[in-house]
């Protein structure tokens, strides 16, 4: 069996953001879960949400068979096989086979500020496509707000990730909302969470 990676940081946040989770889903469901990265978010939600089927994902095929490996060494019947999904892509996923019936919701982690700004209207187009009625996108992370000073460690950070890659950075809340708007979704509630980042909600109004 493949060795599991492991994210010191997404141990740390993952009860957290669950805590929120439980705050803003409805009891059951299906989700789909964009950048899974190791796996760790989808095993600890899965365990703690056994009315909701989670289907993990990454751009990354060469992630696959750690989250894989996670999931069958926690033995969570509720969580499919993961599967490679380009956000980017036109269609989702990127391995082929359709995903299937709507998803109730779609969660995504840390990840606009590491990928091309594109990756956000793109996100928000396959949310549009794949959310069934009235389901929620929601999203955490690093965010600047207009009307909030940035925290120091965040303006670093967004420095940091820009000399590794002129195309990241920590993304405009405003500007992030203006791309979910355009396709039908708008934002419901803001969270708070610990070390300057925040959870994000939008729900699908059409």
């Amino acid at each position: 069996m493949p060795a599991t990676s492991y994210s010191p940081a997404a141990d740390r946040n993952k009860q957290v953001i669950l805590d929120v989770l439980r705050q803003v889903l409805p009891a059951r469901g299906h989700a789909l879960e964009i950048a899974s990265g190791t796996g760790q978010h989808v095993a600890w939600f899965a365990a703690a949400l056994p009315e909701w089927t989670w289907q993990p994902t990454d751009a990354q095929e060469s992630a696959l068979p750690s989250i894989s490996a996670r999931i069958e060494q926690s033995g969570l019947a509720n969580v499919r096989q993961p599967r490679q999904l380009d956000v980017l892509a036109p269609q989702w996923p990127t391995d082929g086979e359709a995903f299937g019936e709507p998803f109730d919701a779609v969660y995504c982690a840390n990840m606009l500020h590491i990928s091309p700004w594109a990756t956000c209207a793109c996100l928000m187009q396959g949310c549009a496509r794949h959310l069934a009625p009235r389901g929620l996108l929601v999203l955490y992370g690093p965010y600047l707000e207009d009307d909030i000073p940035t925290a120091p460690g965040n303006l670093a950070f967004d420095k940091s990730l820009r000399i590794q890659n002129p195309q990241w950075g920590i993304r405009r809340l405003e500007d992030v909302k203006k791309e979910a708007e355009r396709v039908g979704l708008s934002l419901r509630e803001r969270h708070a969470m610990p070390a300057n980042n925040l959870m994000l909600v939008f729900a699908a109004t059409r």
